[in-house]
């Protein structure tokens, strides 16, 4: 978060953390009349189509139960017409629903929400019916997530997700003017506080892990933690932290606002992402169980450290995803505990990118790691991530990243930053192998993606459409003539 805090570690693991969903069949006994079938489009906006529970049951009987959406559907953003390029209006994806996925939602009583998979409606050459599409989001995730399980490699995320709660859109106008972490901020009777307790018992209703929920820095901010899951099921259920938030908000007459900077004198909103690397098996050969760590100082395993020279090399790139809107660039700056400009990584350092957490330990010997491996209680923050980015795209940016060092046994070059990077000597960056920047505009993290061969080759066909409709939504986003008109655009669709 933007001031000193984290969850208290607990000893997760791939093996054992699932997400806590419902099954089709008690729909009925949770009193379910409606099911929202649920996607995110590359502008991060939350699309869904609504179908009576007696028509949802009668898809099931399908062969693949979904519903048709046109293909040009990812070329929209926001609520615009105007089809990006390399979209068309013929075409249709089935978008297959996976049962896997359903919530409560406890904003709406009598609705529950489902994700799925985009899938040729009919065959297309060379690809097998009944694979995801290049362009679904969620698909493109899994293979990253299937191809390092391949190279025995695991993940847990979880998420911070920082908000702010606007009473007024127009002007901009915040709900109170207290700060981070301050009684002040949750007093008994208000309304902000009966929408964040609203908020926290309809994530644990829904079977969301809230860890915690506090105010944060700016007029009116509020964070809330919730638990780590893997990548897929974590990405779904930010989606429905996200929705909850901003539903309950509105309910009570707020707006709730994802923004990544709506006041240039106090702290941004962030979505601070939090992963872990575990080995899948300890019996398989793996860079987890084999070599020696990577740092002297004996903070990371060698997997760890393989996945972290993967995500610094190719975090240029992963930053169209994670920050990708201009305004995305305005909290990406040294000195307000973002995470600051610099490509670098350290212990409990809130001014580098990435940001290692973990309980105090003593690590064992390599030998002993390999006769008894065990989970080092590590996690990375990735602090440059916002919520306008979506957590599919940004979950593969990032694991995808990590996941070219593991395959190519990268070396990890940076070593522990012990204090902020913006305030080093140029000699002491060079001491600690310092040398890069983060994009620091829109156009130069677009222009990273664009040549990174390895992170296109990895995600494929799914880039070129979201670069695509990148350029569109920038359009729609700089349309209003006045700094005052597109601040309020951008809280009113994020």
């Amino acid at each position: 978060s933007n001031a000193p805090s984290s969850p208290t570690y607990l000893p997760y693991s791939p093996q054992t953390t699932k997400a806590h969903t419902i099954p089709v069949s008690s729909l009925a006994s949770h009193n379910i009349h409606s099911v929202h079938i649920t996607w995110v489009d590359f502008g991060n906006s939350t699309r869904f189509r609504v179908l009576p529970l007696s028509s949802f049951q009668r898809l099931l009987v399908s062969s693949r139960p979904g519903v048709t959406i046109a293909q040009g559907c990812f070329g929209l953003v926001l609520s615009g017409i105007v089809l990006a390029p390399g979209f068309s209006a013929t075409g249709e994806y089935l978008y297959v629903v996976d049962l896997d996925t359903i919530r409560l939602c406890p904003y709406a009583p009598g609705h529950a929400s489902i994700m799925g998979w985009f899938q040729d409606k009919i065959p297309a050459p060379g690809r097998a019916l009944g694979t995801g599409v290049p362009m679904c989001p969620r698909s493109v995730l899994k293979r990253v997530i299937d191809t390092a399980t391949s190279y025995n490699a695991a993940f847990l995320v979880g998420f911070e997700s920082e908000f702010i709660l606007l009473k007024s859109t127009n002007p901009i106008e915040a709900v109170n003017t207290h700060g981070y972490c301050i009684s002040s901020a949750l007093p008994s009777g208000t309304k902000e506080t009966e929408v964040m307790e609203e908020i926290a018992q309809g994530l644990v209703n829904s079977g969301v892990e809230l860890m915690m929920y506090h105010s944060e820095g700016a007029p009116g901010q509020y964070e809330v933690v919730t638990g780590p899951l893997p990548p897929l099921e974590a990405a779904d259920a930010l989606v429905h932290t996200r929705e909850t938030i901003v539903n309950v908000a509105n309910k009570h007459g707020f707006r709730a606002t994802f923004a990544p900077r709506i006041n240039l004198d106090s702290c941004g909103n962030g979505a601070h992402t939090h992963i872990s690397v575990h080995p899948v098996s300890s019996e398989q050969p793996s860079v987890a169980v084999e070599g020696t760590r990577t740092q002297s100082d004996n903070l990371l395993t060698p997997l760890e450290g393989i996945f972290l020279a993967g995500v610094l090399e190719h975090l240029p790139a992963a930053c169209a995803f994670t920050l990708p809107i201009r305004a995305s660039y305005a909290r990406m700056v040294d000195g307000i505990w973002s995470g600051g400009t610099w490509i670098a990584w350290g212990c409990d350092n809130r001014e580098v990118p990435v940001r290692l957490c973990g309980p105090p330990t003593h690590f064992p010997t390599p030998a002993q790691e390999r006769a008894s491996p065990t989970p080092s209680g590590n996690h990375f923050e990735i602090k440059c991530v916002d919520g306008t980015s979506s957590p599919y795209l940004a979950l593969s940016g990032l694991l995808g990243a990590g996941l070219l060092g593991i395959q190519s046994q990268a070396h990890l070059i940076e070593k522990n930053c012990a204090e902020p990077v913006a305030q080093m000597s140029e000699a002491d960056r060079d001491a600690v192998s310092v040398k890069r920047r983060l994009p620091l505009t829109w156009e130069e993290a677009r222009g990273a993606l664009e040549g990174d061969e390895a992170m296109k080759g990895l995600l494929g066909g799914i880039v070129d459409g979201f670069l695509a409709a990148g350029g569109i939504l920038d359009d729609l986003m700089g349309a209003p003539t006045s700094e005052a008109g597109r601040l309020q655009l951008l809280v009113e669709n994020y």
